[in-house]
């Protein structure tokens, strides 16, 4: 495969940008070689810069559930251009998708846009510490909520424990705000609750984990969760910023049947466009300025460009419920091989191939997986057309646009990946 203008542009890049990149795991660090420059996007496939097309299976990181450039997205865009990309002042169309957003999720009686899944999940953090006056946060190891410094913690093992700053830069004393359970381990997350009475504010947890590959919760985890914030007078927060209209229209709590105090969203509602949301019941979100006293603000928040965006692909998926019943079955089918060596999770269109034997439940079992031997399968993918995450630890997404016979394709790819082995 010619690489040669990706080459370029990457050593051009590294003279401006850190790394080359504006997000770290673009940079194909964990898998080795270069990062690919991108030069356009249709349907499910990507051309490169050297003219190498692929497809698809990162979208975005997962908010093109309908493909790239979908025709009622780009045409809700190009309608809004003629009005204005931004007012710093309100809009109906903010109305309007908050509306739409609290119809399919009803835990949302209140929802505020923000412009990042980081900017979403810091602000509901610190609502939930406004709203119950405690400081301290439970959260799993392996989730990610952004590069929120207080969130940014490694995890203990075993007992719950103190975390420490997993980047430089974040003061010891804010890491000291987050406590860091395993992921799936409802006893961890009690003996935290019991060593910190009436210190918790909230629980916050990815309902389906979505940043050390695709890992779903074990059977009753949510609902333990909800029980012990219940009982402690802490808020449980759901970050949805990956499943919010990616593993059901109404995300994974009305997949899963489990109601949280507190929702970020983000990746599907911006349609391709940056733009986030957090929210919750009326009786919390009354704590946000200008209503009480805690603050958050943002000038590019609720954009008409951004918004347009979101509503026309909200309003699709509202009025095409197929969308979900086909892109679970072709997940389903690429799913479905039996690969020597590899455990696959999947939760609706989200999945991650592990390249290990062992069942992968939290973040240790996924840290067993060979590493090296899966930077040699994304080559070979990359080599056969194929794009998947740059990382073992990456969930990846099926969408719309991915035929059956996209998926036959890529099935093949895999196969022949493991004949040569």
């Amino acid at each position: 495969m010619n690489k040669s203008r990706s080459t370029s542009l990457l050593e051009r890049a590294r003279k401006v940008i850190p790394g080359g990149v504006n997000s770290p795991v673009r940079a194909f660090r964990s898998v080795g070689g270069g990062p690919l420059f991108i030069k356009r996007g249709d349907g499910c496939r990507m051309t490169d810069e050297d003219g190498n097309v692929f497809i698809d299976f990162v979208g975005s990181w997962g908010p093109l559930i309908l493909g790239h450039k979908p025709k009622c997205v780009i045409d809700a865009i190009e309608a809004v251009l003629d009005i204005g990309t931004s007012f710093g002042a309100p809009t109906e169309r903010e109305i309007v998708l908050a509306e739409a957003i609290r119809d399919a999720v009803p835990s949302m009686e209140m929802v505020r846009l923000v412009n990042s899944g980081t900017e979403a999940a810091m602000s509901a953090l610190r609502v939930a510490r406004g709203f119950t006056g405690r400081d301290l946060c439970i959260k799993f190891e392996g989730c990610y909520h952004g590069h929120v410094d207080s969130l940014l913690v490694k995890a203990g093992s075993g007992l719950a424990t103190l975390g420490l700053s997993d980047s430089a830069g974040v003061p010891a004393s804010f890491a000291a705000t987050t406590i860091s359970v395993p992921f799936n381990d409802l006893a961890a997350v009690e003996m935290a609750f019991d060593s910190h009475d009436g210190q918790i504010a909230c629980v916050m947890v990815e309902a389906v984990a979505g940043n050390m590959g695709c890992v779903p919760p074990a059977p009753g985890f949510l609902e333990g969760l909800r029980t012990l914030c219940t009982r402690h007078g802490a808020l449980l927060i759901f970050d949805e910023v990956m499943t919010g209209f990616r593993v059901a229209y109404g995300g994974a709590q009305a997949r899963f049947g489990v109601t949280p105090d507190m929702t970020a969203l983000g990746k599907i509602i911006g349609g391709g466009l940056p733009i986030a949301a957090y929210g919750g019941s009326a009786e919390v979100m009354n704590h946000v300025a200008p209503m009480g006293p805690i603050y958050q603000a943002g000038t590019l928040s609720g954009n008409p460009l951004a918004v347009s965006a979101g509503l026309a692909m909200l309003s699709y998926l509202k009025a095409h419920p197929e969308v979900y019943t086909t892109i679970e079955e072709r997940t389903a089918a690429l799913c479905s091989d039996n690969l020597p060596g590899v455990t696959v999770n999947r939760v609706g269109s989200m999945f991650t191939f592990f390249f290990t034997d062992e069942p992968v439940f939290d973040y240790a079992s996924a840290k067993k997986c060979d590493t090296a031997k899966f930077g040699k399968f994304f080559h070979h993918m990359l080599d056969h057309g194929v794009y998947l995450a740059p990382s073992q630890f990456e969930a990846g997404f099926v969408g719309y646009a991915h035929s059956a016979a996209d998926i036959d394709a890529t099935r093949e790819a895999a196969r022949q990946f493991f004949a040569k082995e």
